[in-house]
């Protein structure tokens, strides 16, 4: 059975891996292969589809494959030409609120905000909808990611 607490450690364990990718980025360090891990333990591409939906894309907006992920984050291919790397834009911290988490066994699903911190502390509020299985190991894996801007 998922548990909220469950919940936040995936949500944590994401806001650091987001923070990791971009200090490595960075520091001229692997970035890529930083990501490729991120998006490997936290997302359910090897598990089954995965819908994602993230926050800056537009023109190939819908990322259903691990490379799109990955490109997503870290800019890694020319197959989405808008990607800019959403991960490599000097995070220093991701914090989430949810305002609600469902629980339905071994699945969940949370809707809030996240805010990415800027190194002048400045804060990037997004909107998200993240989805949830839990693996064989008993572990959250992604399979709904849903992020935009809030309309003004």
């Amino acid at each position: 059975m998922v548990t909220i607490a469950d919940v936040n450690e995936a949500q944590k364990l994401w806001g650091e891996g987001i923070v990791a990718i971009s200090t490595a980025y960075s520091s001229g360090k692997n970035h890529v292969e930083i990501a490729r891990e991120h998006i490997e333990s936290l997302y359910g591409y090897d598990k089954g589809p995965v819908l994602f939906k993230p926050t800056f894309a537009s023109k190939k907006q819908f990322r259903s494959t691990f490379e799109g992920a990955l490109s997503y984050f870290v800019a890694s291919n020319g197959k989405y030409p808008e990607d800019t790397g959403f991960a490599i834009k000097n995070w220093k911290q991701v914090r989430f609120e949810n305002v609600d988490i469902v629980i339905n066994g071994k699945t969940a699903m949370a809707m809030g905000n996240y805010y990415f911190i800027k190194p002048d502390g400045e804060e990037v509020k997004a909107e998200f909808s993240f989805g949830y299985i839990s693996d064989d190991s008993d572990k959250l894996r992604i399979h709904l990611h849903h992020s935009s801007i809030p309309i003004i």
